[in-house]
């Protein structure tokens, strides 16, 4: 276990003991979620299997593929750590890692995701598929297994963000509800955004067709955006149009606010 992984896994227990004691109410479903398990990875299966399960496959069966999915791949859990951290370190309503882990649909769904798309690697596309299918009935996120996320990513509310199957992600990117990176049609192929670090799209705001977010840009809420965004750059309107630069890091800065600094 990584160092960073184990100092969050000791914190995120430590958490969960203190809502147990503090919540008698919820101890059982904590002890069930977190304390009883020895690993992050462990846990984290548990949850979702729990969350997810369905008439189709069972919640135990659910948790032995997910564990089994970590097993073979260590970088889904070194991703689902540096999630947890965007989530605290971004997300004014959140100060402590067991409220994303246990609570918010934008982390589990996006953890969830990662099980898919490594599914979707692995050959196994109709059980990706199916798991697209019940985190889009249980959480309201659509994301095609096949799409490329990086880590550092906050989806915050997340209620109906979708991501289609050739959409990029790269690391350190925050998004809102309703976001859409969609096609633009009925077109085959690479179809779909490109967003890059540390990008902010802000909430209802859709990107459409294979164009590039670039590096530190910020779509503004509400934008329907159709062509490129140069890197550090605001877009904003019904089509987006450049209204001003960005500066640092959007995406950490979570600022949407916007300042019109074209030349008259």
């Amino acid at each position: 276990m990584s160092d960073s992984k184990k100092r969050i896994w000791s914190i995120l227990r430590r958490e969960v003991q203190e809502l147990a004691d503090a919540e008698p109410i919820l101890a059982s479903f904590l002890y069930a979620a977190v304390l009883n398990h020895k690993t992050f990875e462990e846990s984290l299966s548990f949850h979702l299997s729990v969350k997810l399960a369905s008439p189709m496959i069972h919640a135990t069966t659910l948790r032995d593929v997910m564990y089994e999915c970590h097993e073979q791949n260590t970088d889904l859990a070194a991703c689902a750590v540096e999630d947890l951290k965007a989530v605290v370190d971004r997300d004014p309503a959140c100060d402590r890692y067991s409220v994303p882990f246990l609570f918010f649909k934008g982390y589990q769904a996006l953890q969830s995701y990662r099980i898919a798309n490594h599914l979707w690697q692995q050959g196994r596309r109709a059980l990706a598929l199916q798991l697209q299918s019940s985190i889009s009935e249980v959480f309201g996120v659509d994301i095609h297994p096949a799409a490329r996320i990086g880590r550092g990513i906050l989806m915050d509310h997340a209620t109906g963000i979708v991501i289609g199957e050739t959409a990029v992600v790269e690391d350190n990117v925050s998004m809102l509800h309703e976001v859409t990176l969609g096609g633009t049609g009925k077109e085959h192929g690479d179809r779909h955004p490109k967003v890059r670090r540390g990008v902010l799209i802000a909430a209802g705001a859709k990107i459409f067709g294979n164009i590039e977010i670039g590096e530190s840009a910020k779509v503004a809420g509400g934008s329907v955006v159709l062509h490129p965004v140069p890197p550090y750059t605001t877009v904003a309107g019904v089509p987006a149009k450049p209204v001003g630069k960005t500066h640092g890091r959007p995406s950490v800065q979570m600022d949407q606010s916007i300042e019109d600094d074209r030349t008259p």
